[in-house]
């Protein structure tokens, strides 16, 4: 295993042991390329704990196949490391903005967060991927107050990790990593779409 020292040593009572096994809420955030692609990394470790792990998604498309779902289903269900569970919730918000549909997609955002709640307290998952959660938070449908509350006062040790870009700054500071994913260059600065087997 790694061995990192810490630059500093907190005086918060705890032993080295249980500071390093303290639960985390990681946000992966920032206009750059690879967010959602770190978080699920995040799941492969997780798997290979044998961790619960609880993938919500909240803008891709529920008609959208991508190769991460597919390769931690498959996984998952392989009898090896952890049980995989993958919530969509609905069609492509983000991009794909359909008249009428945005108080569904609303309502969908909300209950999408009330069900991760439930999980929270439950203790359901050992790790949650919260992919693309920044935008309901950023759009008003979900509370980020309720947000940092549930998570302060989540049981036992759940790790959650949240993407999207424009991350709220209270969400930022009561995070405990915190990645911003910065752009230098992309393809599609040259007007190229994204291509199977590098976005999807």
């Amino acid at each position: 295993m790694p061995q990192g020292k810490p630059e500093q040593v907190p005086d918060d009572g705890l032993t080295t042991r249980q500071r390093r096994n303290r639960p985390l809420v990681i946000v992966h955030t920032g206009p750059g390329k690879g967010k959602s692609t770190a978080a699920f990394g995040l799941a492969l470790r997780a798997w290979n704990q044998g961790w619960p792990i609880g993938v919500f998604q909240f803008v891709k498309s529920a008609k959208w196949r991508i190769g991460e779902e597919r390769a931690l289903r498959v996984l998952g269900d392989s009898g090896e490391g952890g049980p995989v569970t993958w919530h969509k919730m609905g069609e492509g918000w983000s991009w794909i903005r359909r008249p009428g549909t945005e108080a569904d997609h609303e309502a969908d955002a909300r209950e999408g967060w009330e069900q991760i709640k439930r999980d929270l307290a439950a203790e359901t998952y050992r790790l949650y991927v919260l992919d693309e959660f920044t935008y309901p938070m950023k759009w008003g449908w979900v509370d980020v107050d309720d947000v940092i509350t549930a998570l302060r006062e989540r049981p036992g040790r759940q790790h959650v990790v949240i993407t999207g870009r424009d991350a709220d700054p209270r969400l930022v500071e009561f995070a405990d990593l915190v990645t911003e994913m910065g752009k230098i260059k992309h393809p599609m600065d040259r007007g190229q779409k994204g291509q199977k087997g590098i976005e999807w």
